[in-house]
């Protein structure tokens, strides 16, 4: 069982990513995360680090084994990806037994969101089984985790490679995909698994 820790980045279609911690993990890790951040920082955000903050950041997050699933849509509404990527990653849940999702918090699609993850909820006999909740990014570390791999994978090229050990693939929703019901397929020759 693992709790997932969920950032967006909405370059390049829609993509959310999901660090996932073991429960057990979750205090060394949240002290290990908050040691990266310097004097006069509320938090880690990616897009306001530099190039070599960044990768730092990206090789701490490797020594210390973090993984993520990482689900996209090719939506082309914000709102729409979004949803597609919630569905995906319930399904997730169900399939890999993950018993918490913690998103950021963003007050403009809070209430959505959780209408989405009841129904997703529901729909995967998940009740009582997987929680979820949102969190301010600066009062929860483990979701810079999830800002940073969002922000590598979606910028491509050398910055995808520097996270692809971090990240498990989990094919993209396709835009005639029926909700609530999202095949989980993995990229095998896209997935690192420690």
């Amino acid at each position: 069982m693992s709790v997932l820790f969920v950032d967006e980045s909405k370059s390049k279609g829609y993509t959310m990513v999901a660090a996932v911690v073991a429960p057990s993990d979750m205090a060394t890790l949240r002290r290990d995360v908050r040691s990266l951040v310097l004097p006069g920082q509320r938090r880690i955000h990616f897009t306001k680090e530099n190039d070599q903050r960044k990768r730092a950041i990206l090789s701490a997050l490797t020594s210390f084994g973090v993984e993520a699933h990482i689900v996209q849509s090719n939506a082309t509404r914000d709102a729409v990806g979004r949803e597609d990527c919630l569905v995906r990653l319930v399904s997730l849940a169900a399939v890999h037994d993950h018993e918490r999702m913690v998103l950021e918090r963003d007050d403009s699609v809070q209430q959505a969101d959780r209408r989405i993850l009841y129904r997703e909820v529901e729909n995967h006999g998940l009740r009582g089984r997987l929680t979820y909740e949102h969190e301010q990014a600066h009062q929860e570390p483990l979701l810079w985790i999830a800002d940073a791999i969002a922000w590598g994978y979606t910028k491509g090229g050398d910055w995808r490679r520097r996270v692809q050990p971090l990240t498990r693939v989990d094919a993209p929703l396709l835009k005639n995909a029926k909700l609530g019901s999202p095949t989980v397929r993995k990229a095998a020759e896209l997935t690192s698994r420690r």
